[in-house]
């Protein structure tokens, strides 16, 4: 018993495919032919939500809360106080200082390692990971590499 192939949806073109194509300075996707399916895959996601005036204020909140939290009678503490200020300024920055915030965590884990889980909460902070974000991909990028992340 033959068989035969399914045939091909009648067009009412029953004239045999010929494509003579000829381009000049295309900068996008040429499709040639008949039944052609076209698909368009997209990478990445949504563009993050601005982080608002009162999402900032309260990281700033966390941020002069744990300045508190660093003893008075603390050799190191001046210096602490002083980089708590300098990771704040890189954070909530427009381009957030991925290095600044590296080092300062760095700092408290040898230094004043007691408070070490506290900066490192402010450095995960939702709000500085959306600060991140609206700075761009390959920031965030960075900023999972050296943090971790997805």
């Amino acid at each position: 018993m033959a068989t035969r192939p399914a045939p091909e949806p009648d067009d009412g073109d029953h004239r045999p495919d010929h494509y003579d194509v000829r381009t000049h300075a295309v900068s996008g996707q040429v499709i040639v032919g008949r039944h052609n399916t076209v698909s368009q895959t997209t990478v990445g996601g949504p563009t993050p939500e601005p982080v608002t005036d009162g999402e900032l204020a309260a990281l700033r909140a966390e941020f002069s809360r744990l300045r508190d939290l660093v003893p008075g009678n603390e050799p190191n503490g001046e210096r602490a106080r002083e980089l708590l200020d300098e990771l704040e300024e890189s954070a909530t920055s427009a381009e957030p200082d991925l290095s600044t915030m590296e080092y300062v965590l760095r700092w408290f884990r040898r230094s004043l390692p007691a408070l070490a889980g506290a900066v490192s909460s402010l450095v995960l902070h939702p709000v500085t990971g959306r600060l991140v974000e609206a700075a761009g991909d390959t920031l965030a990028d960075d900023f999972r590499r050296r943090f971790g992340g997805e």
